[in-house]
């Protein structure tokens, strides 16, 4: 019998601690407001669409720091299989290989075990979203310029944790019985993407059969 999702996805298994919206911003408004459409059970495509009077930047923050937070819930599910031995390579089947750099302690593109490349992963992340500089909280603090090229970026990097996980774990996602999870958060991640235009549709290819079959 297949576990419900409350067991599978539990706060003990995320992999990282879940980022909260401060009560009473803006964000924290935007954020109840898309998880109420979430739960309302409107198609996706019209839930990802930026609701009308709304920052765009703003709508582009909550969602990125959203996606960090399941993401890091499904990957700390299926964390315990990802081992140096099982995953000696971060990569998404024989084709894709991903390579790890940040500037600063790799700043040459790294091969690395899937776990390692997670962790840094996840840092990098934390560190960016938890920057006031670049994903500001104040009321009156400006987006820096560049704040959407850093969601793409993100975004793209949070995009091949999907890959690991479809390519190299699917099967205990399977036996856990959170298949149907992790597709509604990737065709949720996956129309939000694409409405918005913040990754190349190149990057996206090797999900592409598995795109095909569950967003169309």
């Amino acid at each position: 019998m297949a576990l419900c999702l409350g067991q599978v996805f539990s706060k003990d298994k995320t992999f990282r601690p879940r980022k909260k919206f401060e009560p009473g911003t803006q964000r924290f408004e935007l954020y109840k407001k898309a998880q109420a459409s979430l739960k309302s059970g409107l198609d996706l495509r019209k839930v990802v669409q930026l609701p009308e009077g709304e920052n765009i930047n703003d709508w582009i923050a909550v969602h990125v720091v959203d996606f960090f937070n399941r993401i890091n819930l499904i990957y700390g599910t299926v964390s315990e299989f990802c081992t140096e031995r099982t995953c000696p390579i971060m990569s998404g089947g024989l084709r894709y290989e991903y390579r790890w750099q940040d500037g600063n302690l790799y700043k040459k593109p790294t091969k690395l075990p899937a776990l390692m490349y997670m962790n840094l992963l996840m840092d990098w992340i934390e560190t960016l979203i938890n920057n006031e500089d670049i994903f500001p909280t104040r009321v009156g603090v400006p987006f820096p310029k560049n704040f959407q090229q850093v969601c793409k970026k993100i975004l793209s990097r949070l995009f091949r944790v999907f890959v690991h996980v479809y390519i190299h774990h699917f099967d205990s996602i399977c036996n856990m019985g959170a298949e149907a999870h992790i597709n509604t958060c990737y065709k949720h991640y996956y129309y939000f993407i694409t409405e918005f235009s913040l990754i190349e549709h190149s990057e996206l290819e090797p999900l592409k059969a598995m795109t095909e079959r569950i967003c169309t």
